[in-house]
C-alpha cells in the first residue's frame, strides 16, 4: 500500500468512471489532496454548470477515512524553488501550479495519479 496525491485529472477522471483510476485509488493506503488541487477543481466548478453538485461530491469524497487535504509548508516551497530550477536547466518547463503538486508529492513521499506526461520530466517523482 502506497499513499498517493490525486491530480486535477485524476479526480476528473475517475468522476467520469475511468475504471484504471479507481483501481489504483483502492490499492491506496491515503489519497492526499493537495489544496492546489482543491483550487483547480474549485475552479473549474465555478465556470461550469454543476457548481452545487460538483462541490458536493468533492466534500463527500474528502471526507473518505482514506483522504485527506494537505496545504503548502515552507517544505514544499523548498521543494518548489528546487523542482523549478531543474526544469528551468533541463529546459523543460511545465505549468506552475503543477510543480507545486510535485512538490508536495516529493514533501510527502507519495506517489502522484495524473494522466500528464510532463510530470515524468521531474527527477525523483513517483508515478502511480
Amino acid at each position: 500500500m502506497r499513499r498517493i496525491i490525486l491530480d486535477t485529472n485524476a479526480y476528473t477522471a475517475l468522476m467520469s468512471g475511468s475504471q484504471p483510476i479507481a483501481e489504483k485509488l483502492n490499492k491506496a493506503e491515503v489519497v492526499i489532496f493537495p489544496s492546489i488541487v482543491v483550487g483547480e477543481l474549485l475552479d473549474g466548478f465555478l465556470g461550469g454548470t454543476r457548481n452545487e453538485q460538483n462541490r458536493e461530491i468533492l466534500h463527500r469524497f474528502r471526507e473518505k477515512p482514506r483522504t485527506i487535504t494537505i496545504s503548502v509548508t515552507p517544505d514544499t516551497a523548498e521543494w518548489f524553488a528546487h523542482i523549478k530550477q531543474q526544469l528551468k536547466k533541463k529546459g523543460t518547463p511545465i505549468p506552475m501550479n503543477d510543480i507545486w503538486i510535485a512538490s508536495c508529492c516529493m514533501e510527502h513521499g507519495a506517489a502522484l495519479l495524473t494522466m500528464d506526461k510532463h510530470f515524468q520530466e521531474i527527477d525523483g517523482l513517483m508515478l502511480a
